[in-house]
C-alpha cells in the first residue's frame, strides 16, 4: 500500500498562493488566496499556515508576491531589489524560531540578486523557483518517511507531539510522513497523539490527518505520556523540529522537551524527523535558538472563552529545546543521523 498525500497545504496558482486556513480545522475545511506579501506575513504570524517546512514555502511565495507587487512600482532594478530586501526582512520577522522560513526567503533573495536581466525576468525566475521548492518539499518528506519507516518495529505504537504532518509541510509530512510510510508497510501500527496545548495542534490537526488516512489514533493530553510509557504502551516517539542546532539540539513545539525526558527515563527511542533545511549550522547549540513568545490569549482562552482567572500572570513560549543527549536519531531526507550529531551533521552537509 502506498499513501498519496490527500492534503496540499500551500499551492501557487495564477500569481496567488492558495493555503489551507488551519485555524478552522477540524471544524471547517477552507482555503484562502494570499495575494500580497503583507497578507502572507499575517498568515504566517497568525498561524493560518504553520509548521516549519510549510512556512518556509510560504516565505518563498511571499517574496514572489512581493516581487510581483514591486515590479509595478519600481522601474529601476536597484530600487526594486532594495525594496524586495526590505520585504524579505519584514517577512522573516513573522515567526523567528523556524529556520526554514529564513532558509527559503534567503534562497529566493539570492536568486533575485544573481539573476541577470530585467525585473520581469527576475520575477519570472522567482515564480519558477517557488513552484520548484513547493514540489521538492513533498519528495523530501517521502524520503524522510521511507528512512523513518525502516526503523519502526512491527506493530509499534508511536507517540507524536504537535503536528508535523501534511499540514506542517506542503504535503505528506515529516514525523507523520514516517508514520504514513510505516503504516503503508505495516497496518498494525498505531499512534498516540498529544493534545499539544495551548493551540491543540495535536488534537485539532494530527488526529484529523491520521483518521482521514485510516491510521488508528488515540488522543491523550500532554501530561499523560509518562503514564502510558510506564505501562509499556508506547514503543517510540517521533516528532518534528523547527530548528536544529549544529550539535543536534532541537527546537520544537513547547512540551517536546518534557516528552523527551520521559522517553529517556523509560528507555524509549526518541526521534526527530525534519528536512536538512531545518538544520542551522550557523549556531553551535540550542541555547542560541530564538524562542518565540506568543499571545497570552492562546493560554487564557479556548475557542474564544476564558478558562482561567482574568488577573493571572501568563508566560507563553511557543517552543522549547530538546538537548541532543535525549535524541536517539534525526531522520532526514539524506538518512538517519546518529550521535555524535555534531559529526553526523557535518558529514551530511557534504553530501
Amino acid at each position: 500500500m502506498v499513501f498519496q498525500s490527500k492534503i496540499k497545504t500551500i499551492h501557487w496558482d495564477n500569481n496567488t498562493s492558495e493555503i489551507i486556513d488551519q485555524r478552522l480545522l477540524p471544524y471547517e475545511f477552507k482555503t484562502i488566496n494570499i495575494k500580497t506579501c503583507e497578507e502572507m506575513y499575517i498568515a504566517i504570524k497568525d498561524m493560518i499556515i504553520r509548521g516549519a517546512p510549510a512556512i518556509g514555502i510560504a516565505g518563498a511565495h511571499g517574496i514572489t508576491l512581493a516581487a510581483i507587487e514591486l515590479s509595478k512600482k519600481f522601474p529601476s532594478k536597484d530600487e526594486f531589489l532594495k525594496e524586495l530586501n526590505k520585504k524579505a526582512q519584514h517577512l522573516k520577522s513573522s515567526r523567528p524560531t523556524a529556520v526554514n522560513l529564513m532558509w527559503a526567503i534567503d534562497k529566493q533573495m539570492n536568486l533575485a540578486q544573481s539573476t541577470r536581466g530585467s525585473i520581469n525576468e527576475i520575477t519570472a525566475a522567482l515564480i519558477e523557483n517557488a513552484i520548484k521548492m513547493e514540489n521538492e518539499d513533498i519528495e523530501i518528506n517521502k524520503k524522510i518517511g521511507d528512512y523513518g519507516a525502516s526503523i519502526v518495529p512491527k506493530g509499534a505504537v508511536i507517540l507524536t507531539h504537535c503536528n508535523a504532518g501534511a499540514l506542517a509541510t506542503v504535503g505528506y509530512g515529516t514525523a507523520l510522513g514516517v508514520i504514513r510510510s510505516a503504516f503503508a508497510k505495516d497496518p498494525t501500527i498505531k499512534v498516540f497523539a498529544d493534545e499539544t496545548r495551548p493551540r491543540q495542534q495535536g488534537a485539532r490537526l494530527t488526529t484529523w490527518e491520521l483518521t482521514q488516512d485510516g491510521i488508528p489514533t488515540t488522543l491523550i493530553t500532554d501530561g499523560m505520556c509518562s503514564y502510558f510509557m510506564s505501562k509499556g504502551m508506547i514503543d517510540m516517539v517521533v516528532v518534528g523540529a523547527d530548528r536544529i542546532a549544529s550539535n543536534g539540539d532541537s527546537a520544537n513545539k513547547i512540551g517536546t522537551y518534557t516528552v523527551a525526558i520521559a522517553a529517556k527515563y523509560h528507555n524509549i527511542p526518541f526521534y526527530i524527523a525534519a528536512p536538512t533545511s531545518t538544520i542551522d549550522i550557523s549556531i553551535k547549540t540550542g541555547k542560541e535558538i530564538p524562542i518565540e513568545e506568543r499571545s497570552h490569549e492562546e493560554v487564557t482562552h479556548i475557542n474564544g472563552d476564558w478558562i482561567c482567572a482574568k488577573d493571572v500572570d501568563i508566560i507563553n513560549p511557543g517552543f522549547d529545546v530538546t538537548p541532543n543527549e535525549l535524541i536517539t536519531g534525526i531522520i532526514t531526507e539524506k538518512g538517519i543521523l546518529k550521535p555524535d550529531f555534531k559529526e553526523s551533521i557535518k558529514r551530511i552537509n557534504k553530501l
